[in-house]
Order: C-alpha cells, then sequence, then structure tokens
C-alpha cells in the first residue's frame, strides 16, 4: 500500500472508532515518520489528506489536532443546542454574560447574551430579546443556570418562526469570545418566533464556521 495513503487510513480508522477524540493532539510529524519509516513529506501528504477530508485540524505553530464534527442542525426547527450537543457525546455549557430588562413597545423586554460551548470549546455566541409581555415567567428565570433557548423551549410554546441565514466575518469582539482569528467566516443565523401575531422572542447567533452546519432534508413532490 502506499505509504500516505497507509498513513491516513490507520489515523481516520482511529478518529472514527473514538480510539483518538476531538481535541486530540496528532503526533507529530516527525514522530510520524519514525513510527511509519517513511519520510516526513509522506506523513505531511498524508495529514493534508485528513485535513481535507474535514478529520483533522492543522494549526499554525500549534500542531495537528483531531477536528471537532460539525453540530448538524435542521433548517426548519428550532433546534435546542444543549439537546443536539449533548447528543454527540460532548459535554455542554452555556455562559451568561448579560442579562437586563431594556424597553420595549408594549413592555419591557430581557436582553440576554451568552456563549454557548461544546466539549469545552465555544461554539456560538448569543444575543437574545424575550418579550415580556408575552412571556412573563422570563423575568423569574435562571438564565445564568440555563440557557434561553432551553429554557423557552421547555415552557412556551411557539407557532411560527423565520430564519436569516448568512455568512458573515467574525468582529473582533466576537472572535475574541469565539476563540478564533478576527475576521474569521462565520455562520449568522438570526431568528424571529411567534405565538399567533405575538412576538415571543429575536436572537441573534453566531457560530463557528466549523463548527456547525444547517441541513434540509426534503422530498420531490409528486408530479402530476
Amino acid at each position: 500500500m502506499n505509504p500516505a495513503r497507509r498513513i491516513r487510513d490507520e489515523i481516520a480508522a482511529a478518529i472514527r472508532s473514538g480510539e483518538w477524540r476531538p481535541g486530540d493532539r496528532v503526533p507529530t510529524e516527525q514522530d510520524l515518520a519514525a513510527r511509519y519509516g517513511c519520510a516526513r513529506a509522506t506523513v505531511s501528504k498524508a495529514l493534508a489528506e485528513l485535513a481535507a477530508a474535514g478529520l483533522v485540524e492543522r494549526r499554525r505553530k500549534a500542531g495537528t489536532f483531531v477536528a471537532h464534527p460539525p453540530v448538524h442542525s435542521a433548517v426548519m426547527t428550532v433546534p435546542d443546542l444543549a439537546e443536539l450537543i449533548a447528543a454527540r457525546g460532548e459535554a455542554y455549557r452555556w455562559e451568561a454574560r448579560a442579562i437586563e430588562r431594556v424597553p420595549a413597545k408594549k413592555a419591557s423586554a430581557l436582553h440576554i447574551e451568552g456563549v454557548h460551548f461544546a466539549a469545552g470549546e465555544p461554539l456560538a455566541i448569543e444575543t437574545r430579546i424575550i418579550e415580556l409581555a408575552e412571556v412573563p415567567a422570563a423575568a423569574d428565570a435562571d438564565f445564568a443556570a440555563v440557557a434561553p433557548g432551553t429554557w423557552l423551549l421547555a415552557h412556551i410554546p411557539w407557532t411560527s418562526a423565520r430564519h436569516v441565514i448568512r455568512a458573515v466575518a467574525a468582529a473582533r469582539a466576537e472572535a475574541a469570545a469565539l476563540a478564533v482569528a478576527g475576521g474569521t467566516a462565520c455562520l449568522e443565523l438570526k431568528r424571529d418566533t411567534w405565538r399567533g401575531a405575538r412576538p415571543v422572542t429575536h436572537v441573534r447567533q453566531l457560530f463557528r464556521g466549523d463548527r456547525f452546519d444547517l441541513v434540509a432534508e426534503f422530498q420531490a413532490g409528486s408530479r402530476p
């Protein structure tokens, strides 16, 4: 077997079997070359193919690490990030950074900012407005302990929602919160939900582009 292909296949098998977990450091090119008795250029080619397949992440001056596969969310649903991440077997954490009441048209609203973490790394930053006229119980909820999206899905039924999705470059403060370089490509999701004609919440979430996918599955309609 081609040496580069052998290295690639054996590392891929270790990742897919769970022997090597997301975030684990891959041995250095020098160590792998010694292990397989080949040139570093051969190892580099194998790692480049693994990176192109999304199995590893090569960080300049830091090394190569097992990649975190993207979290998948259905486009046509309102997902619970805590549930999505837990279903992948990764630890989820919500960190609230600001919670305050702000004026609204008919009553006050709750403004919440925070960061969602997956496997100890930032996944998304969130800015949310909850309309207290429609969701008065939110005023007493502990959003320092539970993410607002998780709480809303458990307590408030919604009847309609609107998503706006686009690619954006992370501003300096956003990049710092996501632990990426300034200008990194991210996925911005803006969502409004209503109960009947009454607004419930507006949220903006900014995801690391390498950690989150929006997925739509559908079938073609029957033809006459």
